[in-house]
């Protein structure tokens, strides 16, 4: 049995994810990769394997749909930038997930606070480069 209140709170988080814009959408994506990214490096240093994996398996799944975002065509060569940029992160995700290192989630945790930024910026009206 579920309380009033919790179908109304997962209404709400539900509708809160609908009724974003793309922009406000894309940050909640670098946010989740960044939460499950340190996630990942806890498991690590906690020596849990399966939570290991099934955190940076979330964040890479997280980097496929941002990849899946990009408009290649009218992004031009920012477009192609961010491409080689995600690509290089499911490397290195995929690289401490065999190793169980921490320094290549530490490198993806990095880009993707940078790449954060950057789109924040863009949010507040202003302009790259």
């Amino acid at each position: 049995m579920t309380s009033p209140n919790l179908a109304g709170y997962k209404a709400y988080q539900t509708n809160k994810y609908q009724t974003a814009s793309p922009h406000r959408l894309i940050l909640m994506l670098y946010n989740g990769a960044i939460q499950f990214t340190n996630n990942a490096v806890q498991a690590i240093q906690q020596k849990n394997i399966a939570e290991t994996n099934k955190w940076i398996q979330k964040t890479q799944d997280i980097i496929y749909e941002l990849l899946s975002s990009l408009n290649t065509k009218e992004g031009g060569q920012l477009a192609r930038n961010l491409q080689n940029l995600y690509f290089y992160m499911i490397d290195r995700l995929i690289e401490a997930n065999i190793k169980k290192d921490e320094e290549p989630l530490h490198e993806v945790i990095k880009i993707i606070q940078e790449i954060k930024s950057s789109w924040e910026e863009i949010g507040r009206g202003g302009t790259l480069g």
